[in-house]
């Protein structure tokens, strides 16, 4: 997966209350941590979370690995606006080849079944958006895949802290009951074949800092942050 390619297509669980603010060390770090991510986007393979399962069968070579799995997005705290958070995309990479694919969610509730090379992987990165805002992260949780196996890599849980300078994300991943998973999968014939295992994020929960995404939003009703 050198090339890159694109295919577009575009249980909620309470959260524990998280209310510790985010720990900063210092403004060179807010400074810095955007750029890096800047230069990290560039040549992505680009996939839909949930293809159709004709789509799937097109873009999933048998030799391939599958990861399954459940995000759900949820503020946790007060929020100014008309918005509420979604996840507009996530990132892997691999990281022997350092090969990345984007996942197109759009969605703040999205199951997502993905054909990936084989190989040790990092969730490291995310975007939410909020109507016009936008925030990105980067994360280093990691999983493994093997050829041919389809992988359950858990829920995960984005909680979303209230609109701030000192935002995070707290992100933690949990088992749903196999018979969930099962049933979203029942439509993918071509996977009945394949061994299912299971393999969470580790670490499973992660705390980390939203960065804004530039341009920001320059209407007057956009409230950049609530009051308090």
């Amino acid at each position: 997966m050198t090339a890159c390619t694109e295919i577009r297509k575009s249980p909620r669980s309470d959260l524990l209350e998280y209310q510790e603010s985010f720990s900063s060390n210092g403004a060179m770090r807010r400074i810095l941590f955007p750029l890096i991510l800047l230069t990290l986007v560039g040549c992505a393979t680009t996939l839909p979370a949930l293809p159709s399962p004709s789509e799937f069968t097109q873009i999933a070579p048998s030799d391939s690995a599958v990861i399954v799995g459940h995000v759900l997005t949820v503020l946790i705290g007060p929020t100014t606006r008309a918005y509420i958070p979604e996840l507009r995309f996530f990132e892997l990479v691999n990281t022997r080849t350092q090969d990345r694919v984007r996942v197109e969610v759009q969605s703040e509730d999205q199951w997502f079944i993905i054909p990936i090379p084989p190989g040790d992987y990092e969730l490291s990165r995310l975007q939410i958006s909020e109507g016009a805002f936008l925030a990105t992260a980067g994360l280093s949780p990691g999983f493994k895949t093997s050829e041919g196996q389809m992988t359950y890599v858990g829920t995960w849980r984005l909680g979303i802290e209230s609109p701030q300078y000192d935002r995070s994300v707290l992100l933690s991943a949990v088992m749903e009951d196999e018979k969930v998973v099962r049933k979203v999968l029942a439509p993918y014939h071509s996977l009945q074949e394949r061994t299912f295992t299971t393999e969470l994020l580790n670490p499973a929960l992660v705390e980390t800092r939203l960065y804004e995404v530039p341009p920001y939003p320059r209407v007057w009703w956009f409230r950049r942050h609530h009051t308090s």
